[in-house]
């Protein structure tokens, strides 16, 4: 019965990304006619083929920065509780160690937000 379960949820939510992923393709607005309408067809055809490749970089941008970001500072918060764990006359120096560190990975993930606020603003 769980085996069944576990199936139905995977296939509902294969399902759901396909929709998801379709959703734009829905959003078309209806042709025109005549010669100007193709031309601006093809005009925002492309430019709304710009704004999805944006799309896509800030997403992946952003998110391989914060998931990054994330693994990191939760190794070094595992690492320093580790190491205050077995020196705890040391807990001083291993915390200020680790503070600074996790202040060097925040900032490489602001960067990364204002590389993409950039993206998405000026280009």
């Amino acid at each position: 019965m769980k085996h069944m379960w576990k199936r139905i949820l995977m296939v509902s939510g294969a399902l759901m990304l396909a929709l998801s992923l379709a959703a734009p393709a829905f959003a078309d607005e209806p042709a025109q006619a005549g010669p100007a309408a193709a031309v601006d067809a093809v005009e925002d055809q492309g430019e709304g083929m710009t704004t999805g490749m944006k799309a896509i970089a800030v997403a992946l941008a952003i998110g391989l920065a914060a998931g990054g970001g994330g693994i990191g500072m939760g190794l070094a918060t595992a690492k320093s509780a580790e190491g205050i764990s077995r020196q705890p006359e040391a807990e001083g120096k291993i915390r200020t160690m680790m503070m600074l560190g996790l202040v060097f990975i925040e900032t490489a993930i602001i960067y990364a937000l204002l590389v993409v606020i950039l993206i998405i603003f000026v280009l």
